[in-house]
């Protein structure tokens, strides 16, 4: 006995129509900053990333339209698009709010506070992960790492850093978000729209007053194992924990300061092993049952 395509519950409706073209004054601009976009690049497929996030700065996700437009520029197929803008989370597939809210929940930010936050965020802004609030404001999704640990937990908006945050300042910012008050990241350029953060990433300049100066460096935290590195700091002192606890190696009643070339940490001090040590090599690993 057989059984109807209905009665299997799969629809079979009509392929979907075309993408609608953009309005031709749209499209003359975006085909301008394209070639633009195209000429960096010695094989014009190497600019369909930024290309995307180029339409993405048009209307703030990438659309059909936007897809469409880029496969026309680069002479791809639809799917070939699709496959690049479904594979990177930068990308929007849906409308998206004027302020993308990342909560790292990643390992060290989860830990420290970040799972918090995000519950938090989701209850005090009424929406779920990668949902938009009823005010087209805020974006509200959980992200990976970001490579700002030292900084944990960490909330980027619009891929600007938010360091060090708490329940209670992470409530407080999307609220002054939503209210349009000025907000300021701990670090980098000030703020500006998801879509003027795509026209940025497209790789467009940031023409606004100071917005270059203002993106500055890794953050002090960050930094410290370079200047360590560089003898720029003073050295901590040696540990050693081999003979009965860990204590300061004195020198006549003075803390012995190590030299550049010796190890700043008991996690890091030399031990003796058996490639070390000619007097207690490593034997053959016994076999089972031995």
């Amino acid at each position: 006995m057989t059984t109807s395509s209905s009665e299997r519950g799969v629809s079979l409706g009509m392929p979907e129509l075309p993408a609608p073209a953009y309005p031709d004054d749209v499209r003359a601009r975006l085909e301008a900053d394209a070639r633009e976009i195209v000429a960096r690049y010695p094989d014009s497929r190497s600019a369909l990333l930024p290309l995307l996030h180029l339409v993405q700065s048009e209307e703030g996700y990438v659309t059909r339209t936007g897809m469409q437009f880029c496969a026309d520029v680069l002479g791809l197929t639809t799917a070939e698009v699709t496959a690049v803008a479904t594979f990177y989370t930068m990308y929007r597939r849906k409308p998206s709010g004027d302020y993308q809210v990342g909560v790292c929940t990643n390992t060290l930010c989860a830990v420290m506070g970040g799972d918090a936050i995000f519950e938090a965020l989701q209850d005090h802004l009424g929406v779920g992960n990668g949902e938009t609030t009823d005010d087209g404001k805020i974006t509200l999704e959980h992200i990976e790492c970001n490579a700002a640990c030292d900084f944990a937990p960490v909330v980027m908006v619009n891929w600007e850093f938010f360091d060090n945050q708490d329940v209670h300042s992470a409530k407080r910012l999307v609220d002054d978000l939503r209210t349009g008050a000025t907000v300021s990241p701990t670090r980098g350029a000030p703020l500006c729209t998801f879509k003027e953060t795509a026209r940025i990433l497209a790789g467009f300049p940031d023409e606004r007053d100071g917005a270059v100066e203002a993106g500055g460096s890794a953050g002090p935290a960050s930094l410290v194992g370079l200047r360590l590195a560089k003898g720029e700091a003073a050295p901590a002192r040696v540990v050693h924990p081999r003979d009965g606890g860990p204590h300061d190696e004195t020198h006549g009643g003075t803390v012995h300061e190590p030299s550049p070339n010796e190890h700043l940490s008991s996690h890091d001090a030399p031990q003796d092993t058996s490639a070390s040590d000619p007097a207690h090599p490593a034997g053959p690993a016994a076999e089972e049952g031995e």
